[in-house]
């Protein structure tokens, strides 16, 4: 499983490159790239893991990812079974400021957009009439060619650089550069986290997983993502409780237990953490 770098394919020339995909699920190995990226999910549903940021995604969400954020978008169970005709639909712009070179940068008219792209490392959702303003850009840019498309693409760094509905990721910036020993490691971590998150974990277990003592794997997630496991595990429970409370197919109390939790108070309490509001005041 040899993740890290990830590299964008892209010709020299470019300033910077739209993907459009319509597949099966995203990527869901944990990655990172030079360029900053602009995700747009247009149709799907899953967890973004940023850095040591994790929440849910789904139909229309916005995210910038930093140059060099570990990061994975990982879609719902639901995608992966056999049987599934679901597909994910994204839009992807991704670019490095450094392609234009410095000197680009230190004019006078783009000190603003410099500052922004500067301290862009910690990711951000996107909200607001932001959201819908850089939404409409980028589907208007998919066609574009030469000049046009360079113009829309500066339109949207001006948008982004004036913005106050850009949501952190992050705490700070994302300096980790993964080796591909520590992106395996990590790799088959969140991958055990991800399907085995409805259960009691023990720590001991996970640690088996990372090939590490129980004491020395506490000490090495803490470092890698400013975070316990324990936290880091509650986290994506709580990310698969609001998919299911949002389906409405299942009690609070089904919830509770089916996303891994052993008592409500608990998912009670977390839950009203990790999202501002309690299960019930979430649904309304």
């Amino acid at each position: 499983m040899k993740v890290i770098p990830f590299r964008i394919p892209k010709t020299s020339q470019e300033a910077f490159r739209i993907q459009v995909d319509v597949i099966p699920h995203l990527y869901d190995k944990l990655h990172q790239h030079q360029e900053t990226q602009i995700m747009f999910i247009e149709k799907g549903e899953g967890t973004l893991i940023a850095s040591d940021y994790v929440g849910r995604f789904s139909d229309g969400s916005l995210f910038l990812i930093g140059s060099g954020q570990p990061h994975v978008f990982r879609s719902d169970d639901i995608y992966y079974k056999p049987k599934s005709k679901l597909k994910v639909n994204s839009i992807s712009l991704y670019f490095d400021e450094r392609y234009a070179g410095e000197s680009f940068w230190q004019l006078d008219e783009l000190q603003k957009t410099h500052h922004f792209l500067t301290k862009s490392g910690v990711g951000y959702r996107i909200q607001g009439k932001t959201q819908s303003q850089l939404i409409q850009l980028i589907r208007q840019m998919v066609p574009l060619q030469g000049i046009d498309k360079l113009i829309h693409f500066m339109q949207l760094l001006k948008v982004l650089s004036e913005s106050r509905e850009l949501i952190p990721l992050s705490i700070t910036q994302a300096h980790t550069h993964l080796t591909v020993t520590e992106g395996k490691r990590m790799n088959d971590l969140l991958q055990f986290t991800f399907s085995q998150s409805h259960r009691k974990i023990k720590i001991e277990e996970v640690a088996e997983v990372a090939n590490l003592s129980a004491e020395a794997f506490c000490r090495y997630f803490k470092v890698r993502t400013r975070k316990t496991y324990t936290n880091f595990l509650n986290e994506v429970r709580i990310s698969n409780a609001c998919k299911m409370l949002i389906e409405k197919e299942k009690s609070i109390q089904e919830v509770c237990y089916e996303s891994g939790f052993q008592n409500l108070s608990h998912f009670n309490r977390t839950f009203k953490r990790v999202t501002g509001k309690t299960p019930k005041g979430y649904l309304n």
